[in-house]
């Protein structure tokens, strides 16, 4: 008994040792953005505040609003329209087979091993071909197209945990390919499109090079932003540390009020029965 409440003991330091240590760099973020700047430095990194500055968050919040509505504008339509079509694609390749669906399905997984920065180049020439270079649609195009290949593997596996018998049956009732799909698929997988939601938002919303590549100055998310808070000359820590408490927050909330439902939808599509 003795050595197992040791043996417990151990393992609590040891996960309690590295919370710890995950999360130094947060607690320099946010001391730091409560600093005024003359107290910023790297001698006092670690030291509270004299006295709790709330200015480098107003001078943040100021300089990121017009750039945070434009990350909610796309991530909003970019999340929503990646896990439809990625449920739609999982839907056919799992419950209505036909020749060369696995094929198709190895080939839309094929996209999730592709570097950015080797499509990079002819993306941004075909997004100013079809008129949507430096707009958000641009940007919501190229997310949705991207997204595809994790959202239709998620939704697939999913899917495949779903009884065939069910989908007889609604077709001998004489329900359509949509039909099936809107009132047998969709409701019994409300906790897949959590799943995805939340991992298309976070995705979406902390993506950088495509935002600095197909957007500028109007129209960049609030990531872009972000790295332009830097200055040219004088660098204000505090205030960029201000920014990136306020740019991490939507998907840490997201995270606090969903974090359940994604482990529980993970949980869902990994076993069968």
């Amino acid at each position: 008994m003795a050595s197992f409440s040791l043996g417990k003991t151990m393992k609590y330091i040891i996960l309690v040792f590295f919370a710890l240590l995950f999360l130094m760099p947060v607690y320099v973020i946010i001391v730091t953005s409560l600093k005024p700047l003359d107290e910023v430095s790297l001698e006092h990194m670690w030291a509270f505040p004299t006295s709790i500055d709330f200015s480098s968050y107003t001078q943040a919040v100021k300089e990121l609003a017009p750039n945070f509505m434009n990350s909610v504008y796309l991530v909003v339509p970019a999340t929503l329209l990646s896990a439809l079509l990625g449920a739609m694609n999982g839907y056919v390749l799992s419950k209505w087979k036909f020749k060369g669906s696995e094929t198709l399905f190895t080939i839309i997984l094929f996209g999730m091993f592709i570097p950015y920065q080797s499509i990079l180049i002819p993306m941004i020439q075909f997004i100013r071909s079809i008129g949507l270079y430096d707009t958000i649609a641009g940007l919501v195009l190229v997310h949705v197209v991207y997204g595809l290949p994790i959202t239709t593997l998620m939704f697939r596996n999913f899917y495949a945990n779903i009884p065939d018998q069910m989908i007889e049956a609604a077709k001998i009732d004489g329900a359509s390919f949509l039909g099936v799909f809107r009132h047998i698929m969709i409701p019994l997988s409300i906790t897949g499109f959590v799943v995805v939601a939340i991992w298309q938002f976070t995705n979406i919303w902390n993506e950088f090079l495509f935002a600095v590549t197909v957007t500028t100055n109007e129209t960049q998310p609030v990531m872009v932003a972000l790295q332009n808070l830097s200055g040219s000359q004088i660098v204000q820590w505090n205030v960029q540390m201000a920014g990136a408490v306020v740019a991490a927050l939507p998907t840490l909330l997201i995270y606090i009020l969903l974090g359940k439902y994604f482990v529980r939808g993970l949980l869902a599509g990994s076993v069968k029965g």
